[in-house]
């Protein structure tokens, strides 16, 4: 039988992928890859390199390898099992064996070297002398000029922070899977009617009476925010942030301390193995930031100007607190609970007054259409082969033809990996066949835990879940607007990590237009639009907290960053004792000693940002500055929106972001844009 894992298709044929066929497809396409590297190598001994010798059949097969594995790799966070784990950590093993084989072999690097040098390199494109100056880059970071005994422990380093980072992200799905609470009616009270809706639903799910309660995230903030019993609270915030540590309910059982101290480690020892002073500095490599003192430097800058507002935002909290329930002392529980409540009293507004007006398909629907009027694209669902019926399949198109498709995942249910994301599916680029030239489409993942629908109620959102779609479909326009065809450099490929942001971002501003909220709400049941009233206030509401938000962002930064800088080797880190500093001198709000945030930090132990979540706050300087230039022209003008188009979202990673940025800015970015955005100055 042939394994679907193989098919040619654009599309990955998910009802037809069973856990067997991964292994076998994985090897197949992997003898693929390594033949036609030696292969490669043997024609560069013979003939001077040329892209079409060298590096176009390496992207060939690269990309045969990318289609094969990203169905997996998707499915291992949206439908997982025990068995698909396995198969996907064994495949992820193999994969960094054969990551570091390339990167580490020195006659292929010296083909490139050769390639670059060459008067055939200057006749290459501006995107395909991006795709050779990268990959010189890289096979620097990856050790191909360490000497041997260097360079098999740097190989053993990467397969083992491979392993560390599918073990913490395992154990955080688990840990948040392993806790749930049934309780009555009784206990929800101030809980609104959806979310206890959903209680029931998913009591009936795991065939209980009554109600449960779980650490998704849907469940955990309908309790954080409205449950009015203190004890309630508590004891659910005591399990969410003790999750995957040595304290808390499931203590000890999924507990990330020691893999965090063991990816440290080794992010040290790699860093120093190729010159680095530090993990900090490494990473810094393929950014658009320069030095670790110029990235301290803007975290601490920010927060210098936040600071002030942030204080002021949490006193004003506290005093509210205290004046309507006596209460002397603000704690950790009580944070969303009294701030929604102060929302409330000062907005006249709420999430759950919100959620009516902002049914899913309504908001999906009206982000087309911004998408449309911005970009001149028309987007249609049709039919596919999905892993969930909860899964949509679109296709985007421009003057009638198809240029990209993706997958839209929108809802929290078992076994999903929490958080939303952009993930590729297919990159752009031009593919061989049969001889012949042929384009192969952009296709997108797009990821969300939103609350599903319950009964015959249709998902609500809230609106900060609203800006959460309009972030990851920004990601995923970034990918699927792309006109490159160099697959190295495509859509969101190659494009420095704190520049990634700024499509998401970015577009996330249009969910606070006056003339856009329309286009985006409407009751569920009546269609009705969002009264005036509410409107206004939601508008008026946009920074309600905006200072303690930015604060809170500005320490995990931070944290993260000294984390990295500061390591120093043979000496065991006190992780603890870097987020409390961080916290003295940054935080408005100091968590409970038991808080082990850290344990469930997977954005920098398990995802690409260790050293870079700083980039979320250097992309909001962009995204911010890249905006401003809307307001100046015109939210949906047209001529605008093209130089957004072509200068940022088609051109992918084949330049660098601060070129292309100030291409479409006409300068360099500063911060002025999104302190004023954020209702800071």
């Amino acid at each position: 039988m042939t394994n679907p894992l193989m098919t040619s298709t654009p599309r990955p044929p998910f009802s037809e992928i069973d856990i067997e066929h991964i292994q076998p497809a994985l090897h197949q396409v992997l003898d693929g890859c390594r033949t036609a590297l030696k292969d490669a190598v043997d024609r560069a001994q013979h003939t001077a390199p040329t892209w079409d010798s060298l590096v176009a059949p390496l992207e060939e097969q690269d990309d045969r390898l990318n289609n094969m594995w990203s169905p997996v790799s998707h499915l291992n966070a949206v439908k997982n099992t025990e068995a698909l784990r396995e198969a996907y950590t064994a495949g992820i093993a193999e994969l960094t064996r054969y990551s570091t084989e390339v990167g580490q072999n020195h006659e292929l690097y010296s083909a490139y070297e050769q390639l670059a040098e060459s008067a055939e390199y200057q006749n290459l494109s501006l995107q395909q002398r991006k795709v050779v100056d990268n990959a010189l880059r890289d096979f620097k970071l990856s050790g191909v000029a360490l000497p041997g005994n260097k360079k098999r422990r740097f190989a053993e380093i990467k397969e083992r922070l491979s392993e560390l980072g599918t073990q913490f992200s395992n154990n955080i799905l688990d840990a948040t899977q392993g806790w749930s609470k049934f309780v009555t009616e009784g206990d929800l009270a101030g809980l609104p009617d959806n979310a206890l809706a959903l209680a029931k639903q998913t009591a009936e799910q795991r065939g209980e009476a009554g109600y449960a309660l779980t650490l998704d995230m849907p469940s955990y903030l309908a309790v954080m925010m409205h449950a009015q019993s203190r004890n309630l609270r508590e004891e659910v915030y005591r399990a969410y942030v003790s999750r995957a540590s040595e304290i808390g309910p499931n203590a000890g059982e999924w507990d990330n301390s020691a893999l965090i101290e063991e990816t440290l480690a080794l992010r040290h020892e790699l860093a120093q193995l190729l010159g680095f002073e530090n993990y900090a500095e490494r990473s810094l490599a393929t950014k658009m930031a320069e030095s670790c003192d110029q990235v301290e430097a803007f975290l601490v800058e920010l927060a210098e100007k936040s600071k002030p507002a942030a204080v002021k935002d949490y006193a004003e909290l506290c005093n509210f607190a205290q004046s309507i329930d006596g209460l002397s002392e603000l704690l950790a529980w009580d944070l969303a609970y009294y701030s929604e409540k102060l929302r409330e009293q000062t907005y006249a507004i709420s999430q759950e007054e919100l959620k009516p007006y902002f049914p899913a398909d309504t908001v999906v629907a009206g982000m087309f259409a911004v998408a449309q009027q911005l970009f001149g694209i028309d987007i249609d669902k049709v039919e596919a082969d999905v892993w969930h019926e909860d899964v949509r399949f679109y296709q985007i198109k421009r003057a009638g033809q198809v240029i990209a498709e993706f997958y839209l995942d929108m809802f929290a249910r078992d076994n999903k990996r929490g958080g939303a994301w952009m993930a590729d599916c297919r990159v752009r680029r031009m593919r061989s066949v049969d001889g012949a030239s042929e384009l192969q489409l952009p296709v997108a993942f797009l990821t969300c835990n939103f609350t599903p629908p319950v009964g015959d109620t249709p998902s609500l959102l809230t609106h900060g879940e609203v800006t959460t779609l309009f972030h990851e479909f920004g990601h995923g326009l970034h990918h699927m607007l792309t006109e490159i065809t160099a697959a190295a450099v495509s859509g969101i490929t190659g494009v420095a990590w704190d520049a990634v942001e700024l499509p998401s971002q970015f577009l996330e501003n249009w969910c606070w237009e006056r003339e856009v909220i329309p286009m985006i709400s409407g009751h569920y049941e009546t269609g009705e639009p969002l009264p005036e009233s509410l409107l206004n206030s939601l508008l008026a509401a946009k920074n309600f907290q905006s200072a303690m938000q930015m604060v809170r962002q500005l320490e995990f930064s931070l944290f993260d960053f000294r984390l990295h800088r500061n390591y120093l080797s043979g000496e065991s880190v006190d992780v603890q004792k870097v987020l409390d500093d961080v916290r003295h001198d940054v935080a408005v709000v100091i968590p409970p000693k038991f808080n082990r945030f850290q344990n469930s930090f997977g954005h920098i132990f398990a995802g690409g940002y260790a050293a870079g979540y700083y980039s979320y706050k250097w992309a909001e300087v962009l995204s911010s500055d890249a905006y401003s230039k809307f307001e100046e022209d015109g939210i949906f003008n047209a001529e605008t929106g093209q130089q957004f188009l072509e200068s940022i979202l088609q051109r992918g990673g084949s330049e660098d972001a601060m070129a292309l940025f100030k291409r479409f800015r006409g300068r360099e970015p500063n911060t002025e844009a999104l302190l004023r955005h954020s209702g800071i100055v």
